[in-house]
């Protein structure tokens, strides 16, 4: 037997990397989540050219959703310009024959690893958010049959107590990232790692939210005008992180989610983890015409 008869016969690749049938599945599982707000959908995850675990759901989603007149922006942790951003956009560029770019107001499809930008979405625009763990009972429920169960029954006792004791040993709700939220009235979700600053950001917003993780295999979203909000106690209401008088010392503006850089002699600068955000307004203080759309948040609040 010769290596020739064992190989197919060159052919190109399929437009936007994977095969039709599984833009086919992931499109029908993007319906079915879309139907069912916050439900966690199974699908076949593909292989991509990542590594599980560096965005191979939200790579799968974005691919699916190509067309040739799209314009894509690849954040990782607010920047555009990191390693893995770079990597993702330039190669969803060459197989989709997209623009690319790092500004919000100009794209259409947004993937992003952790954040969520500063500046308003609109209805054209799509968000895809890489999960990790789309799971929000795994850390009261390890079996996740018997989550599903929970999920199924709206049993979510567990997850209000894991914050109860965070009140009573800390004084206040220690959970960062990934804070469990209920979506339209119904389903808990994850929603991604996200920091607290960025989940007000999804209720009733105007753009579709579609969040993938591949290692899991499960897809879900938030569609347009739904609501999401964060488990609290009527009593105890929902904090963001307090960034309000902090200013970026590359652009010098206050009131958004800002990066901690501590330095050698114990004090910190603070930078905005919008990468793109705080580049426009360095251009508009250098005299430039940006356009800077309009915010969430205005002064550290949400803007609503």
């Amino acid at each position: 037997m010769k290596l020739s008869e064992l190989t197919r016969p060159w052919s190109a690749f399929s437009y936007g990397f994977l095969d039709e049938s599984a833009k086919r599945e992931i499109r029908r599982r993007i319906l079915k989540a879309i139907a069912v707000p916050g439900y966690q959908v199974p699908y076949a995850s593909r292989e991509v050219p990542i590594a599980r675990g560096w965005g191979t759901g939200g790579l799968q989603v974005t691919l699916t959703l190509l067309k040739p007149d799209a314009v894509v922006k690849v954040i990782d942790q607010g920047a555009d310009d990191s390693v893995n951003a770079s990597s993702i956009r330039k190669f969803v560029s060459r197989v989709g024959g997209t623009v690319e770019t790092g500004d919000t107001t100009q794209a259409t499809l947004i993937q992003s690893r952790h954040r969520i930008p500063e500046e308003k979405l609109r209805e054209d625009q799509i968000l895809v958010l890489q999960v990790p763990n789309p799971e929000p009972l795994r850390p009261v429920q390890p079996d996740m049959s018997v989550a599903r169960e929970m999920h199924a029954d709206a049993d979510y006792g567990q997850l209000w107590l894991i914050l109860y004791e965070q009140l009573v040993r800390s004084g206040r709700i220690m959970q960062g990232a990934s804070y469990p939220s209920m979506v339209n009235g119904r389903h808990v979700m994850t929603p991604s790692p996200i920091p607290r600053w960025d989940v007000p950001k999804l209720n009733r917003a105007d753009h579709l939210t579609i969040l993938s993780a591949g290692r899991e295999k499960r897809i879900y979203a938030v569609p347009p005008y739904t609501s999401v909000e964060p488990l609290v106690f009527d009593d105890v209401p929902y904090r963001v992180e307090d960034h309000q008088d902090k200013a970026c010392w590359r652009s010098g503006v206050r009131g958004f989610f800002m990066n901690e850089l501590p330095q050698e002699d114990g004090s910190s600068l603070y930078e905005l983890s919008d990468s793109h955000f705080g580049i426009k307004h360095i251009r508009k203080a250098a005299g430039e015409a940006v356009s800077i759309g309009e915010t969430w948040y205005r002064n550290g609040r949400m803007a609503r």
